[in-house]
């Protein structure tokens, strides 16, 4: 199950959620995983900024903090928060829509529960070249 929510933002969800969690299935299943349970959660700033002190003891804002809750290989199960305000904030950085900016970003948090990172500039170039093969499977989708 994949489920969207939003917390400390006026931002409501305005993006068709079922071909959105169809996709995302499908990412999984090309990479050999299956989705388990998967809550995506929608915020602002000041709320991932809270998690990320809390839990990271970061002092910064991010655009995602994802959250590995599997036990078994190849399962998907986590927590992902993705900050709206860094969402908008990188459409004028990539300029590319919001929507497009947001499902980048909703992928993203998937691979890293997958197994991709983005710590070095290697990790970030295959990072980067799978999100924009998810974003094509998902744009021929819709």
């Amino acid at each position: 199950m994949i489920h969207f929510f939003t917390e400390s933002t006026s931002y409501t969800v305005d993006f068709p959620v079922s071909a959105i969690t169809d996709w995302l299935q499908a990412v999984a299943s090309q990479q050999h995983f299956i989705v388990i349970s998967l809550t995506y959660v929608l915020c602002s700033d000041e709320y991932i900024l809270k998690i990320n002190q809390e839990y990271l003891q970061h002092d910064y804002y991010t655009d995602i903090i994802t959250f590995d809750n599997s036990d078994f290989k190849h399962e998907i199960e986590g927590d992902i928060f993705i900050s709206i305000d860094r969402v908008q904030e990188n459409t004028s950085e990539h300029s590319v829509s919001f929507h497009h900016e947001l499902y980048r970003v909703i992928v993203h948090g998937m691979l890293h529960l997958i197994g991709f990172n983005d710590k070095t500039e290697e990790d970030t170039a295959a990072m980067r070249e799978m999100e924009n093969n998810c974003l094509h499977l998902l744009f021929n989708r819709l």
